[in-house]
């Protein structure tokens, strides 16, 4: 009888080592510069695609979203550093994996160029060559910009958020930016500060650098945290929830991963 109650006690504390409790707080590592996928609203309050998608999520597995507000490139550090149980989603791009873990793939955006209207660049060094354009610090279209463009002679220009690279771009002190497509569309080209721009050119690709998409970050071997999200996400993807979020902030648009593989058989 003592041998018995003993296993049930260490399976039970097993159970408990791979499981959240109902209503416990995980801290989340999110930017809030980037709308439309994370911003803060007219009272301050987080908000944007990603923030719904998170808060949908934590909501299916029955736990609690407290924002642990960073720039981009301080999210990694902040989660290896364990300020914060898991990030906001971002590329799970080979590089990253070495550092961190993910969940399952969120959505996938492509990378574009955004110039001036008129201005007729084009995504390559011939067409960027003595140009200055701008990068996230952090982002994979840094990655991509300093390994293909800045050895060759593209000004590459780095800026902690989009925000500011937005306002450079209006006030004329760029000639274009390397950013995810959506974000630029709606969070900037739809606006009047961003009417005399335009996308250009093919979506920018690089099998090395980039992810086929974007997948929240957990640090490595935290297998309690991923399994989480994983069943987060299926639960919200299987019940309309992710689909109902995108239509609201982007349409039609298609944003889901195509590709069968998840993130981790990708390692």
């Amino acid at each position: 009888m003592k041998s018995a109650l003993t296993l049930l006690a260490t399976l039970a504390l097993g159970m408990a080592g791979t499981s959240y409790a109902a209503g416990e707080t995980l801290r989340v590592g999110a930017d809030l510069s980037y709308p439309p996928f994370q911003y803060r609203d007219q009272n301050g309050t987080p908000t944007g695609f990603e923030i719904d998608i998170t808060n949908a999520v934590c909501k299916a597995v029955q736990v609690k979203c407290d924002y642990v507000v960073s720039s981009f490139d301080a999210e990694i550090p902040s989660l290896m550093a364990k300020k914060v149980d898991f990030i906001s989603p971002l590329g799970a791009t080979a590089k990253r994996r070495k550092s961190i873990d993910f969940s399952d793939f969120i959505y996938h955006i492509p990378t574009k160029l955004v110039v001036h209207k008129g201005s007729n660049l084009q995504p390559d060094v011939a067409s960027l060559l003595g140009k200055r354009i701008a990068v996230q610090q952090g982002s994979i279209q840094e990655m991509y910009a300093n390994k293909y463009w800045a050895p060759k002679g593209v000004d590459i220009v780095m800026y902690p958020d989009q925000d500011v690279i937005y306002q450079d771009l209006a006030s004329g002190r760029l000639d274009g930016a390397l950013s995810p497509g959506v974000a630029v569309t709606y969070g900037f080209l739809n606006k009047p500060e961003g009417k005399d721009f335009a996308l250009t050119g093919p979506e920018v690709r690089d099998d090395l650098l980039f992810s086929i998409g974007s997948a929240y970050g957990v640090r490595k071997d935290d297998t309690k945290t991923q399994k989480l999200l994983n069943e987060g996400l299926a639960k919200i993807m299987a019940d309309g929830t992710w689909e109902k979020v995108k239509q609201h902030y982007f349409g039609d648009l298609e944003m889901k991963v195509t590709r069968a593989e998840s993130t981790h058989a990708a390692k």
